[in-house]
């Protein structure tokens, strides 16, 4: 029997405030364990909360931006269960009355998915296990308090593919927002994925199984495939799949069972008595829509009917905000977008990635790339010059100019000088050119790459190509 997957997402998203959601510790990553904490995240008896307007404000954000109705009156509901980390032993977050619901993303291919619900709430702490064998865990909470929203999908994704590029499209979004950093690697953007297999064209859907905590797009991808083909051979055997939270092992590539999954009525919901409901004035929220950016999307339409980039690029350049905004700011020096758009896909990227940096801690100034790209224009300099002077301007911050100057960098385009230097290495290498008049064309990209070896790569490409045809038509005439 065929069978077809269903799945749905939970995306928690760590919110790019400076405090804490109910409290004024700082949210810093990577800080000293448990120095970020106060008498309020960390539950001590009679401490009380007061919620972070901007959590508010964040969350109307990431709402309007992805299509949802904003409600008009909210509320926030204590979410009872025990677990090391959630030092209240209950969570405070929202239950029948979000801030935002009935939202959607677009896929590439038109498909819509639709998105239930987003809803503020607190994170918990963080449990560091001891090597294995040594039986103790220890637990930071600077991390508790700290503010997420919870985005829940429908369950509209059918594949795996489906699944990973609606996460890649809320992360971009949510990162055009400025709402959160959603590194990954951090844990400031989490994904569980809900999936249930049911036979090809029935409207019943099958027990589902939970993957927790996934927090790479390669992850989830692999995870949903692993559990496609788990949940099949079961129910082609006659079997039943368990309704349950698993984890995935990166390491052994399969999932396994952690806990029994929880109904919603195990948490025992109810509003939290410290904090009153949320009234949003309708004013407030047309304020927040007003202000949204351009959006990933639109920035992606608009690069292709403006600046007339190829759809492949315009999809990498807007990836990221940080990247499109330079690309834009290349553009106010050197109007030339493709020329501009192939620089930053190449050397950009290139020189980021060896650094292993995102394209946010790019610090190149954009009239530099403008200024090197009109010299490699002006024959001034070579590309593989120019690629060499980026580099440099890259990595040090100085000018074309100053390195250039420094480093004494100039295209050789002078006839008379290249002429004797190609009659030189057409002496030098008879054999070569023995070659190339007996039809091995490839023997001229030799003596090319000798006559740039003897101008310690300063001439100019386009100007030894044709004198050394000249002076090899001349020998082929005798």
């Amino acid at each position: 029997m065929k069978f077809e997957a269903v799945i749905g997402l939970e995306v928690h998203a760590e919110l790019a405030t400076a405090t804490k959601i109910f409290c004024g510790c700082a949210t810093k990553y990577g800080a000293e364990p448990n120095t970020q904490t106060c008498p309020v995240c960390l539950g001590l008896p009679g401490a009380l909360p007061v919620l972070n307007e901007k959590v508010v404000e964040y969350c109307l954000r990431a709402g309007l931006a992805l299509n949802c109705r904003i409600a008009d009156y909210s509320k926030l509901d204590r979410k009872n269960y025990f677990y090391p980390d959630l030092p209240k032993a209950y969570q405070i977050s929202q239950y029948d009355l979000p801030l935002c619901r009935d939202g959607f993303l677009r896929l590439a291919s038109g498909k819509t998915i639709r998105i239930t619900r987003i809803h503020i709430e607190e994170d918990a702490g963080k449990l560091i296990h001891s090597p294995e064998g040594e039986g103790y865990s220890l637990v930071d909470y600077n991390r508790a308090g700290v503010p997420l929203i919870e985005i829940v999908t429908a369950p509209d994704l059918a594949t795996p593919e489906e699944a990973v590029e609606f996460l890649e499209k809320l992360r971009r979004i949510l990162m055009y927002l400025g709402i959160s950093d959603c590194k990954m690697e951090e844990g400031s953007l989490r994904c569980d994925a809900n999936i249930s297999l049911k036979p090809a064209g029935a409207k019943h859907l099958g027990t589902k199984t939970e993957l927790k905590n996934i927090n790479s797009f390669k992850a989830l991808g692999r995870a949903l495939a692993y559990e496609i083909e788990r949940q099949s051979e079961l129910l082609a055997e006659g079997k039943t799949v368990k309704q349950e939270t698993r984890k995935w092992e990166e390491a052994k590539q399969r999932t396994l069972p952690l806990r029994s999954k929880e109904e919603t009525q195990d948490y025992r919901y109810f509003p939290d008595p410290d904090l009153v409901p949320i009234e949003l004035d309708p004013a407030y929220v047309a304020a927040i829509a007003a202000s949204l950016p351009e959006l990933p999307e639109a920035k992606k339409r608009r690069f292709i009917e403006e600046y007339k980039l190829p759809e492949y690029d315009a999809d990498l350049i807007t990836g990221s905000k940080h990247l499109a905004d330079f690309f834009e700011a290349v553009l106010k020096f050197y109007f030339s977008p493709k020329a501009a758009s192939n620089w930053i896909m190449g050397e950009v990227l290139r020189l980021l990635g060896e650094e292993g940096l995102t394209p946010e801690a790019l610090a190149v100034n954009p009239a530099h790339l403008a200024d090197l790209l009109r010299r490699i224009d002006a024959g001034e300099i070579s590309v593989s010059q120019g690629k060499t002077v980026f580099e440099k301007v890259f990595r040090t911050g100085a000018s074309p100019e100053e390195i250039i100057r420094a480093e004494g960098i100039r295209q050789i385009s002078d006839e008379a000088r290249l002429r004797a230097v190609v009659a030189q290495v057409l002496q030098t290498y008879p054999q070569s050119v023995h070659d190339y008049l007996n039809g091995k064309t490839k023997a001229a990209q030799f003596l090319i790459g000798q006559i740039m070896r003897e101008t310690k790569g300063q001439a100019n490409p386009q100007v030894i190509k044709v004198l050394l045809e000249e002076e090899l038509a001349k020998l082929a005439q005798g």
